[in-house]
């Protein structure tokens, strides 16, 4: 395959963030034909010191972030973290910030040897620098709704999110209601739906490997894995769910930026914070059942959670709370409305499990690896460009 140099403008922010995401799987094996970089998630929100109860935890994350400079993972890409400050919603600020990050991503390329690469957004505040740059090709990820992220300007983002339709050669959607709506506004679109690191989770349940905070949890145990926040997370349905189910254990693996003190004292719950990527597999094999309690609202709508993938990788049975994508995977995953409903389901799934329904759950996804995802974006992007190569 051609070389392809590629810089990656992230919605997430590497060293902090989980991996699974669709811009670092990508950019991950994109590093293995060129260079790459993957630039954190440049900021979108606009400061709020007193409403938001995390403002001092994420100014100090992200000035860490910034003072790592330029690193080169073992994944072989670079991740660069720019310095940006949150003035989306001022027009002259807005020019200053662009003029500071393109200075910042021009010497990045000079230091990392790229000259003209394709240019991935994940993130639309990097709208306008990205069409800026000398570039070979420029791809926009447009996998969720952020002019509904809590506290941006969403018109500006809304602004953002239509000229990178308007100006990619390639958009690339995860949620097929999304790319129906909005295909006609791109200059070229695709739906690609979300991979999965199948290799990676179907293969856990071989390796011994059991966190020692799993080892001794009483069992039936009913998991999740990811961020609880706001805009995500029905806290109040969890609450009832684990008052309802006393007898099981709650399993929680990942960062809260919720208010999860009420749903933590209870004797049932266990809130065991984020663990790296990499260990993720061994703790969802733990899991009897695997949950996705998602809110009701316009960013719910159009998600399509990599995790789902992951647990029906795992062999899981899967309880959830309606949401668009969900729909494609009702012949194996459990769905309910309210807390009875979703503490009747994780009874069912755990009477109902055997090596039948394991099975049947992982062969669902088993085709839906990075790899193939990867292979997809190239074959739009480049077309016969990239066949003729293949076949030489």
């Amino acid at each position: 395959m051609r070389q392809i140099d590629v810089i990656c403008f992230g919605g997430n922010d590497w060293w902090y963030h989980n991996r699974d995401h669709l811009d670092i799987q990508m950019l991950s094996r994109f590093a293995r034909y060129g260079k790459a970089v993957y630039i954190n998630s440049i900021v979108m929100q606009k400061p709020n010191i007193t409403q938001n109860r995390n403002f001092t935890r994420k100014l100090i994350r992200k000035a860490k972030s910034i003072l790592r400079g330029l690193k080169r993972t073992e994944k072989g890409f670079w991740v660069y973290s720019p310095f940006s400050l949150p003035v989306h919603h001022i027009a002259w600020a807005r020019r200053m910030n662009e003029r500071l990050l393109l200075l910042q991503v021009w010497l990045m390329k000079l230091r990392v040897g790229i000259q003209k690469p394709v240019v991935w957004v994940a993130c639309p505040a990097a709208c306008d620098v990205a069409i800026k740059i000398k570039k070979q090709r420029l791809i926009y990820q447009r996998s969720d709704r952020f002019e509904e992220y809590p506290n941006v300007d969403a018109e500006t983002i809304r602004y953002y999110d239509r000229k990178l339709k308007a100006k990619a050669d390639l958009t690339v959607f995860v949620n097929s209601s999304m790319y129906e709506q909005e295909r006609a506004q791109c200059k070229k679109a695709v739906y690609i739906d979300q991979g999965v690191d199948y290799d990676m989770f179907a293969s856990a349940e071989r390796i011994e490997t059991v966190p020692d905070e799993m080892r001794e949890m009483k069992k039936p145990i009913v998991g999740f894995f990811g961020g609880i926040d706001d805009h995500t997370s029905d806290i109040g349905l969890l609450e009832k769910v684990t008052e309802l189910l006393g007898e099981i254990t709650f399993a929680f693996v990942g960062n809260a930026s919720s208010d999860c003190s009420q749903l933590s004292s209870k004797d049932n719950v266990l809130m065991l914070g984020k663990k790296p990527y990499e260990q993720i597999p061994h703790y969802g094999k733990c899991f009897d059942v695997a949950i996705l309690p998602w809110r009701n609202n316009r960013w719910i709508e159009t998600c399509n959670p990599i995790k789902l993938k992951e647990y029906l990788a795992l062999g899981k049975p899967v309880v959830s709370t309606p949401f668009p994508e969900l729909r494609k995977y009702r012949d194996v995953v459990y769905e309910a409305k309210t807390p009875e409903e979703f503490a009747g389901c994780i009874k069912k799934a755990l009477a109902e499990n055997g090596p039948q329904r394991i099975a049947a759950r992982r062969k669902r996804v088993h085709l839906a690896t990075w790899d193939n995802k990867m292979q997809l974006v190239i074959d739009e992007l480049f077309g016969k460009e990239a066949n003729s190569e293949k076949s030489n």
